[in-house]
Order: C-alpha cells, then sequence, then structure tokens
C-alpha cells in the first residue's frame, strides 16, 4: 500500500511491524520519505525494504532504490491489471507532493503501462537497470493471475528477475473500481499452481523465488500457497485490519473514519494501530503454519513447497460449485527436471562485473570519498547499457539525493551509448556524449547533467536527425538534459522535474508530465501533452502545425507575446509579468543548450531573437496553473518565484 494510499501513520506502522519481524514491508508506488532511512532512536526501523516501482515512477529516486532490500517492477496488480491508477487531487497534501515531487491539490495519474516495457527484452532492461543501481537488491516483477502468466513468468526467469509475484483478483486497496474487482484478474491459487508447474517443466524454478498474494488472510493460506509452489508470501488487507482497517471501500474519497487510507488531519487522529498489533497477527499465522506442516509431518519448510501430492480434492470434486470445472491438468504431479529444486536455491547472474561503471567507480574513488573534483575522457560503445547508474547509486547510498556538488565529476564520452544512458545519474554527476545514444537516455534521472550531440567530424544536420531514441527521460526526479537533436517517442513521459532542451521529438512528448520544464526547438509528433497535469512546456512552432498536434485536453496554449494579454488592467500587469519571467527562463535555457551542445539551431535563435520569440508557444496544464494560483494567493505573494512558476 503506497502513501497516499494510506495515511502515514498506517504506512509507518506496517513497517516497523515487519522490520521487527525480519519481514518486508512494501512502499507502494508512491516513493518513500528519506528520514525513514535512518534507524530510530529506539532500534526500529521506518525504512521498508521493498521498493516499488510503477509506471507512474513516483518518487523513484536513486536515494530511494539504493536503500532497498528488494525492488519490485509492479507490471500490473491483482485488483486491477492493465489499468493504472490514480490518487485524487484532494489526497495530495504538501507532504504527499513532497514525496512524489509533485504539485499539491492536483491529481495523478499512472499509466497503464510501463513506457519503457513494450517486450521481454525491455523488462530485462529495467531489470539490469535496477540491479545496477542496487546491486544488492533483489530485483522483483509482480504479475498478475490469469491464463499464460506462467508462461510470463518464465520469461521474466529468462531476463534474470531474482523475484516474481503472482497477484490475485482478491486484493488490492477499496479504492479500485466495483468493475475490476468483478471482472478482471484470477484467483491466486490458479496463477500460482501455473506459474510453479511451468518454471518446473522449463528447468526455471530453483533460479527464482515465487510469491504470491492476493486475499491471504489465514496460516492454512500459507500451507496451500507452498504447496502450490510460492517460497513467500504477501499480506495487504488482512495486516491492515489488524491495525484497525474496517473495510469501508471509502480509500479514495478521502474519508476513512478510522484513519487508515485518507489524509485528513482529523480523520488520522483516529488511527489507533500499533506494530505490536502487526506482529502479533503474523505470529499467529506462523503458530497455525506450523500447527498444519506438524499434522502433514513436514519439518522444513522448503520441503512443503510443490508438494501438489498433499492436497486432497475429494471434498472439491464433488463440490456442487466444482461442476463442470476440471482443473486436473493445471494441478498435476511433478517431476523435478534435470534435479532442479522446487523452491528457489540459486541466485541469477547480472553480469554487473562487465559493466563500464566498475572502471567509472574506480577513477571516481576520490570525488565518492572527499568530494575532489574529477574530469576524464571514456569510449563508449552500444553495448555498455546502463552506464551512470551504478556509479549513481554509489553516490546516492553515501550522500542521498542532495549527491555532490555540481560537477563534482565531469565524464567526457564519445562513441555510441547503449540503452538506459544516464539511468538515475545523481546530483553532481555531468555526462557529455559526443555521438548518439539508444533508448531510456536520462531514465529516472536524480539531479545529475547529460549532454548529447553529434560527432565534431559528423556531416549530419542535427536539428533533423536522429540523435537519440525513445522514452528518454521517463521518470525523471531533477536534473538537466541537453539533446542537440530530434529524439523519438514519448520525451519525458513521466517528467517530474527535470529541465530539459531538445530539438525535435516524436509522438506522446511530455505524456503523463507532472513538473520541471521542457524546450523543444523544433517538430513534435502527434498527441503532445497527453495526460499532462503538470510543469510547463515552450514549443518552437515555426510551420504553425504544433496546435493539431497538440493534445488539448487537460492544457493551455499561450503565446509568448503582450499583445496576446486581453484581459482587465490587475491581470494584464500580472501576467506581463509572468510573460516576462518566461521569455528570461526561456532564453537562459537555450543558451544553456548552446553551452553544453554547440547546437547551431540555439545559435541561430539567439542570435535571432526578436524574429523567433514570436514563434515560441508556452504549455501550461489547467489544474497545475489553478493549484499554484491557489497556493500563491494562500502564501499572499507578491511575485511568482521560479520554484513555483515550474522549476
Amino acid at each position: 500500500m503506497s502513501l497516499g494510499s494510506i495515511s502515514t501513520e498506517a504506512h509507518t506502522t506496517l513497517a516497523i511491524a515487519m522490520n521487527r519481524l525480519g519481514g518486508r514491508s512494501n512502499t507502494g508506488e508512491g516513493g518513500e520519505e528519506p528520514s525513514r532511512f535512518s534507524p530510530m532512536e529506539n532500534g526500529d526501523s521506518m525504512n521498508s525494504r521493498i521498493k516499488q516501482v510503477a509506471s507512474g515512477r513516483f518518487g523513484v529516486t536513486t536515494e530511494y532504490l539504493s536503500n532497498a532490500t528488494d525492488i519490485q517492477i509492479k507490471m500490473a496488480q491483482g485488483a486491477k491489471p492493465g489499468e493504472g491508477g490514480q490518487l485524487p487531487g484532494g489526497k495530495v497534501n504538501d507532504f504527499i507532493a513532497k514525496i512524489r515531487h509533485s504539485t499539491p491539490g492536483v491529481g495523478l495519474i499512472s499509466p497503464p503501462p510501463h513506457h519503457d516495457i513494450y517486450s521481454i527484452e525491455d523488462l530485462a532492461q529495467l531489470i539490469h537497470d535496477l540491479k545496477n543501481v542496487n546491486p544488492r537488491a533483489r530485483v522483483s516483477v509482480k504479475l498478475v493471475s490469469e491464463i499464460g502468466v506462467g508462461t510470463v513468468a518464465a520469461g521474466v526467469s529468462k531476463a534474470y528477475a531474482d523475484h516474481v509475484t503472482i497477484s490475485g483478483n482478491d486484493g488490492g486497496t477499496g479504492a479500485s473500481p466495483i468493475t475490476s474487482l468483478l471482472n478482471a484478474g484470477g484467483p491466486w491459487e490458479t496463477g500460482l499452481a501455473e506459474t510453479h508447474q511451468t518454471l518446473v517443466m522449463n528447468g526455471l524454478r530453483d533460479r527464482i523465488a515465487v510469491q504470491v498474494d492476493g486475499g491471504l488472510r489465514t496460516g492454512r493460506d500459507v500451507v496451500i500457497g507452498a504447496i502450490l509452489g510460492a517460497d513467500e508470501f504477501g499480506f495487504a488487507t488482512a495486516a491492515l485490519i489488524s491495525e484497525g482497517c474496517i473495510m469501508m471501500r471509502k480509500c479514495h474519497l478521502n474519508t476513512c473514519p478510522v484513519g487508515v487510507a485518507t489524509q485528513d488531519p482529523e480523520l488520522r487522529k483516529n488511527f489507533t494501530g500499533q506494530p505490536d498489533h502487526v506482529v502479533n497477527f503474523f505470529v499467529f499465522i506462523a503458530n497455525e503454519v506450523r500447527e498444519i506442516m506438524a499434522e502433514l509431518g513436514i519439518r522444513n519448510f522448503n520441503d512443503l513447497i510443490g508438494r501438489r501430492d498433499l492436497l486432497n480434492f475429494q471434498g472439491a470434486e464433488t463440490h456442487w460449485k466444482a461442476h463442470g470445472l476440471d482443473l486436473g491438468k493445471l494441478i498435476v504431479p511433478l517431476d523435478k527436471q534435470d534435479k532442479q529444486d522446487f523452491f528457489n536455491s540459486k541466485t541469477q547472474d547480472h553480469q554487473l562485473n562487465k559493466a563500464l561503471d566498475n572502471v567509472l567507480i574506480e577513477k571516481c574513488k576520490l570525488a565518492i570519498s572527499d568530494q575532489q573534483k574529477i574530469n576524464f575522457k571514456s569510449k563508449i560503445i552500444n553495448t555498455n547499457r546502463t552506464v551512470g547508474a551504478m556509479l549513481s547509486g554509489v553516490v546516492a547510498k553515501k550522500y542521498g539525493h542532495n549527491g555532490l556538488p555540481n560537477n563534482t565529476i565531469n565524464i567526457d564520452f564519445e562513441g555510441n551509448a547503449g540503452q538506459s544512458f544516464g539511468a538515475w545519474l545523481a546530483k553532481g554527476i555531468s555526462f557529455n556524449l559526443e555521438g548518439d545514444a539508444n533508448d531510456y537516455v536520462g531514465k529516472g534521472l536524480s539531479g545529475g547533467k547529460i549532454a548529447v550531440y553529434p560527432h565534431s567530424k559528423s556531416k549530419i544536420i542535427p536539428d533533423k536527425n536522429i540523435i537519440a531514441g525513445n522514452t528518454l527521460l521517463y521518470g525523471a526526479i531533477s536534473g538537466e538534459c541537453y539533446l542537440s537533436g530530434v529524439v523519438g517517442e514519448r520525451f519525458a513521459v513521466r517528467n517530474s522535474g527535470a529541465t530539459a532542451v531538445v530539438e525535435g521529438c516524436g509522438d506522446h512528448g511530455c505524456e503523463y508530465m507532472t513538473g520541471g520544464i521542457v524546450v523543444v526547438l523544433g517538430k513534435t509528433g502527434r498527441n503532445f501533452a497527453a495526460g499532462m497535469s503538470g510543469g510547463i512546456a515552450y514549443i518552437l512552432d515555426e510551420d504553425e502545425m504544433f496546435e493539431s498536434n497538440c493534445n488539448k485536453s487537460m492544457v493551455d496554449l499561450e503565446k509568448l507575446s503582450k499583445d496576446d494579454i486581453n484581459t482587465k488592467h490587475t491581470e494584464k500587469e500580472i501576467n506581463s509579468d509572468l510573460l516576462d519571467f518566461d521569455i528570461s527562463r526561456l532564453k537562459l535555457l537555450i543558451n544553456r543548450h548552446y553551452k553544453n551542445t554547440k547546437s547551431q539551431k540555439a545559435k541561430l535563435i539567439i542570435d535571432n531573437w526578436e524574429k523567433y520569440l514570436p514563434l515560441f508557444i508556452k504549455i501550461t496544464p489547467f489544474e497545475f496553473k489553478r493549484a499554484l494560483n491557489e497556493r500563491k494567493q494562500n502564501l499572499k505573494e507578491e511575485k511568482i518565484p521560479s520554484r513555483i512558476a515550474g522549476e
């Protein structure tokens, strides 16, 4: 359960209890307050050891990932598979907005898919990315119990995931739509049975841990789960009930009367849950499991996993509800293939020893230990994937999200970068690439700076040629990115706060963006700004085609010209001040683009500023503008600082 879905008190209580037990609590997809990473005075820990990476990438910073024991990629959830999620604006208070790097009062949308996963190879890349950021953590993939999930789980194992979760349809929060609860996903038992059977038949079972969740309530559920093939078990609703949830199913309305699933300060006072309550619940579960194992004559839990011969189907087969239902081919006796174990007994080889970052970390030792400035050059080829992630993980583990002072580590690369160049790049690290890059540049950017520009001997015209691939700056938190050339689809999707300048982009630019600033010095593809609820974008519309390419359902378009302000006198003065600020900021960013990439397009615009300025269009989301105006009025500010205006 994520912060936002449930209250801080409920979330903290669960985390403390699970850490006392030696178990693992899950952050959910909402990020986590960094203060929770440090132990409490009494020795307890509020740190959720499982950090979730969902499609929205809310709060997924390098610091967040580097403080995980497990990192879980949530491909889907049992209660609403394939639908994404939404946190209403009323629940996004200052605290939640800070953690999710968004704007208070503005609703947050999680896209239905991960936009960096459209194939099993893409999933393998994300697993590799996350393993690089935190080599100590297991990387998990959460799937939904449905027909064919076993095949997907086999692919997950072959993609080098350390762990897979099979989620049943009975779990999930009370905010799930009733249509999803009744019509999507399947029982955890069928999905788990299929997964275990498929993994065993393909000789993959012992190299991956299998977890099941989705409505587990008792020790008997745990034993049946183990018999069907699970190593680990997830409890959510039952654990919440143990700390006071009464299942009102009003989680999305912010009116939970017992303070479990609300951000209302008055209702949160009603929360009475204690870590001891949760600890007691799981102790009772464990005792029941021991009792059932004793009855079965099983001493070691691993000996219980996959023992389908211990299931008695006689009562089920004759039950009237089972009439016409034959699960004989799904739950069958299994023979061990190639002497493999029926439980997770091996570790995956992620081949991290081959990562270029091992060399970079060695060269940056003094910068990491003593913050000494380091400058050097490095060749790069397209098999060097996820360059910068492992280095950033080391920096974040030591210095947190604040990272190093600006430009402490400055590396000049030459060549063709592989996928995820500069992923989760930490503050204080600057990457300059003379060449080009593949997909996912700057994924999860966490304060670092990236510049990509064509080779000095190249004869291509940058603003008419591709410099980098698709889905750049996905889930970027902060930092800067300058790209002298055109990029592919979904540029800056779910950008939370990074500043970026590019010379053209494909379809779906700035999709689901919630913060930061994007400048496009050229053409965009269709559906620009779809789902964009925060941040600012400036587009150079030379051919006057942008309006037809923009998805205007959530955003407002304005020309950067004072002649276009047709309002009352007082509002005109306010808009004029903001316009001056926009113009100054835009010019500053284009100058920075030229400084970092030597872009000829940037130089042409700056040298002919009066000619090009009227061609720029500013894109501002309606809700973002409303929330900032309300905030400004509440704080009685006379001038809008850059922080509130979108930086």
